[in-house]
């Protein structure tokens, strides 16, 4: 049996690796090299691929719940669609929640994932109490950000090369309402995109879809998304039932022209200047989860998200520079999302900083590792930095000039003698 990663790209032989219990994991690590721990198949690139893989997500159990502090203990492979579905109703959500609900709890912690709400929240990390980890010995460890915080800091961002978690304490946010208000705004080009950004940003969630082949004064025209809860105590929330995409589309059938279709309709659906909506949590923050396989839309050969994060200062210029290049080589992306971030956490491979990011799918055909690569060259001149949990091919060097911290995260996995147990595809390539 071989996993792939979400975004069927690249494709490796690899043994995987079920444990029942902590001994039997222990054994596991002990006997093996060249691990990585593997949980719903999510992560878009190599994060997660290696010779062996540990599966994490046959541990699903729920452990406690602290209902006055709304302190949730649970194993690692829990989904975080599994906590929605049980929640929502008790009138509890994630404090932190990525664009897509069908991710594990651990591997939450090992991407630090972030959300629509970072300039409020932060990361995933930041609604951690303390996880439980087996390390290259075999040992088994209580991490907390006081008690160990150079674990804590390797590990929540570490793509899994810090050890196995095995369960976790997280804190769930109140909520009185299954619905969000959502205020739309449809900007014309960057400067009007930005101008709302700022507008808006005491709202607690935020995101932009933005229009990646507009062109001239219209580059970086977008509709964003702003919202809240409501308080109108409807907590009524179940799983949707998803439609699936049941074949890999030809390649062929995403191109430039069926992608500016797709985007000007999109564009075009919302009305000139604001909005106002009633959405429910599913709508608002996990739309591409109504659809099951979306990712066989790209077709057999597979698909990269490339996302970039620029400090706020370089941004605007950046973005101008970035959507340009982009638009002028018709490898439009249907799927591109800007979002504002708050600061940055103290986490060494952490990827938010404080500024704008922006993430695109492209399906995998030749030229685009060479676009991506002259997109990088505008990144680093602009003091930015790639999410590795959507990366599958970014170069050493680009890697780590965006990360200050990757010495102090090489030294702490070769003291520990992390560095030949846990390895994915991606971590020989970018060297950590």
């Amino acid at each position: 049996m071989s996993l792939m990663s979400w975004g069927m790209y690249p494709k490796i032989k690899n043994t995987v690796f079920k444990f029942t219990t902590a001994e039997n994991l222990k054994e596991i690590i002990n006997t093996n090299d060249e691990l990585i721990p593997y949980g719903n198949g999510r992560s878009y690139g190599d994060s997660a691929l290696s010779t062996n893989i540990i599966n994490v997500k046959p541990k699903d159990y729920f452990l406690d719940f602290d209902e006055q502090k709304g302190l949730l203990h649970i194993q690692a492979g829990v989904l975080l669609s599994e906590i929605l579905e049980h929640y929502v109703p008790r009138g509890w959500f994630l404090k932190v929640t990525p664009g897509t609900k069908l991710i594990t709890v651990g591997g939450a912690i090992a991407s630090d994932v972030h959300g629509k709400n970072h300039h409020v929240e932060g990361c995933f990390s930041e609604c951690v109490e303390a996880f439980t980890i087996m390390l290259a010995d075999g040992e088994t460890v209580t991490c907390t950000k006081e008690g160990t915080p150079d674990l804590w800091k390797a590990t929540c961002g570490g793509m899994g090369l810090t050890g196995v978690i095995l369960d976790a304490k997280i804190y769930l946010k109140k909520i009185n309402s299954q619905y969000i208000d959502q205020t739309t705004i449809k900007t014309k080009n960057l400067k009007e995109t930005f101008t709302a950004f700022e507008a808006y940003q005491d709202k607690p969630y935020s995101v932009a879809w933005i229009d990646c082949l507009a062109k001239g004064d219209k580059i970086g025209k977008c509709l964003l998304m702003v919202g809240d809860f409501r308080d109108d105590g409807k907590l009524n929330y179940k799983l949707k039932a998803q439609k699936s995409i049941p074949f890999n589309f030809p390649s062929f059938a995403l191109n430039n022209w069926s992608v500016r279709a797709f985007n000007w309709l999109y564009y075009g659906k919302s009305k000139n200047g604001v909005s106002k909506q009633r959405v429910d949590i599913d709508t608002f923050f996990y739309p591409l989860d109504a659809i099951g396989h979306w990712n066989r839309i790209y077709g057999k050969n597979g698909f990269t998200q490339y996302q970039f994060i620029l400090p706020k200062e370089t941004s605007y210029e950046g973005l101008e520079e970035i959507l340009t290049a982009i638009s002028d080589s018709g490898k439009g992306s249907f799927l591109a999302v800007l979002k504002l971030y708050g600061k940055a956490n103290d986490n060494w491979l952490s990827f938010p900083i404080e500024g704008y990011s922006l993430a695109l799918d492209f399906k995998i055909e030749k030229g685009l590792f060479e676009l991506l690569d002259k997109l990088d060259e505008v990144v680093v001149k602009h003091k930015g930095r790639i999410y590795l949990t959507k990366d599958v091919r970014v170069s050493k060097e680009t890697f780590e000039k965006g990360y200050p911290n990757i010495e102090k995260f090489r030294t702490f996995r070769k003291k520990n003698k992390m560095n030949s147990k846990f390895q994915s595809q991606q971590s020989k390539r970018v060297g950590i």
